[in-house]
């Protein structure tokens, strides 16, 4: 329910070159209404038209279903985007990402009722320059990265009914050029390299992330349960999370990547030996362990960064494995959905976003495929004349 009433008010007046006092009569028009709750929203106008102005427009968002609470906006874009935040299912390293991005902000104290695309513009600006705690600006990818966050929770506020409209809808998110978003691939020879070197309890944890694509996390959480000797078989069931022995956590697989590896001769004798080196800890058969814990993300990367500066392997991360892993299967002929399967995305669109210049572009198989024609076609007399003549 919708209304406007005339209200008159007096007020004393002193007139400064007289000296008298004067009596004025002033009039306001207070527009009111009660949203779907019930609870009533009031404003004073000095013109009735502009009263009514106000009310059409509430209304008219009550009617499309947009209506929005003018007091919800008042919250600060930090208040919302850790209220929003913490009830996301996030793995710890997708938390610490969403952290990060917050504190990168610059409209992180700004209500969100008037946060603006310039706020947000001058954010995607000020990431291209050098900061505080930085040399340069921020790559295109972790840009792009902070900018789909901030996103996501203006698009949770606008479907919450915090705000009506999202201030990023007319903003493109940065372009990430090809060559920054290409991965990088160690030789045979250095992943050769890194096997020899690494020590007894190190080697096997680098032989499943360069010959079974697992992630840090899914090679730290391996039970003697999930290798199953006999069918050559590895059964991803679960990851650590947590970068200090404190704060390991035993979770789900990272994006529904539960699956079952399949196991070359070769890698299930260097499991065997592994496991005749370093028996299984604890009650749970962990399969890998270093000082009676599990491997976390800063043992196991500090165990690899010792690895990789005696091989001359610096630029490349743990996770580089995985991706060796992934370019070994292309190159032998797999088809996206058997490399899907065997990395555990959660869709072949990953699988092609992150490796699609891996396989054979349309004009080495058109080539290969003509070449295969021709030899299909050529005539048995010619093979013996072009041997004769040779």
């Amino acid at each position: 329910m919708a209304s406007i009433s005339k209200r008159i008010s007096t007020r004393v007046v002193l007139d400064k070159k007289s000296g008298r006092e004067t009596t004025v009569t002033i009039e306001r028009y207070r527009a009111r209404y009660r949203d779907e709750a019930g609870k009533e929203h009031a404003r004073h106008f000095v013109k009735k038209a502009n009263a009514q102005r106000w009310l059409d427009e509430v209304t008219a968002a009550v009617v499309r279903g947009d209506y929005v609470d003018p007091a919800a906006g008042k919250v600060t874009f930090g208040q919302w985007f850790r209220r929003w935040s913490e009830a996301q299912t996030w793995t710890d390293g997708t938390a610490e990402t969403a952290t990060m991005t917050l504190a990168s902000v610059t409209f992180a104290d700004v209500p969100m009722s008037r946060i603006t695309e310039l706020h947000v513009e001058a954010w995607m600006k000020a990431m291209t320059k050098p900061g505080p705690k930085r040399k340069k600006g921020l790559a295109a990818s972790t840009r792009r990265t902070r900018y789909n966050y901030v996103r996501m929770a203006f698009l949770a506020a606008v479907k919450a009914r915090v705000i009506r409209q999202d201030p990023t809808a007319g903003i493109s998110p940065p372009r990430v050029a090809k060559s920054e978003g290409r991965i990088k691939l160690p030789t045979p020879e250095q992943v050769g390299a890194a096997l020899q070197e690494a020590p007894d309890s190190f080697h096997g944890f680098v032989a499943v992330c360069a010959f079974a694509g697992l992630r840090l996390g899914e090679a730290a959480g391996l039970q003697l349960g999930d290798v199953d000797f006999l069918r050559r078989t590895l059964s991803i069931q679960r990851q650590i999370q947590g970068q200090v022995n404190a704060k390991t956590v035993e979770v789900s697989p990272k994006y529904e990547s539960a699956r079952t590896v399949y196991l070359p001769d070769d890698l299930v004798t260097v499991l065997a030996a592994h496991l005749e080196k370093c028996p299984p800890m604890g009650e749970e058969r962990w399969v890998f362990s270093l000082n009676g814990y599990v491997y976390n993300r800063n043992s196991a990367g500090n165990q690899w960064r010792n690895l990789r500066a005696k091989v001359g392997m610096d630029a490349f991360t743990l996770h580089d494995l995985r991706h060796f892993f992934a370019s070994g299967l292309i190159a032998d002929g797999c088809d996206v959905v058997t490399v899907q399967h065997a990395l555990g995305p959660s869709s072949a669109s990953i699988t092609l976003n992150v490796y699609s210049h891996l396989w054979p572009k349309a004009e080495d198989r058109t080539r290969a495929a003509a070449a295969n024609l021709m030899a299909a076609t050529a005539d048995p007399a010619d093979s013996v004349r072009t041997l004769a003549s040779s």
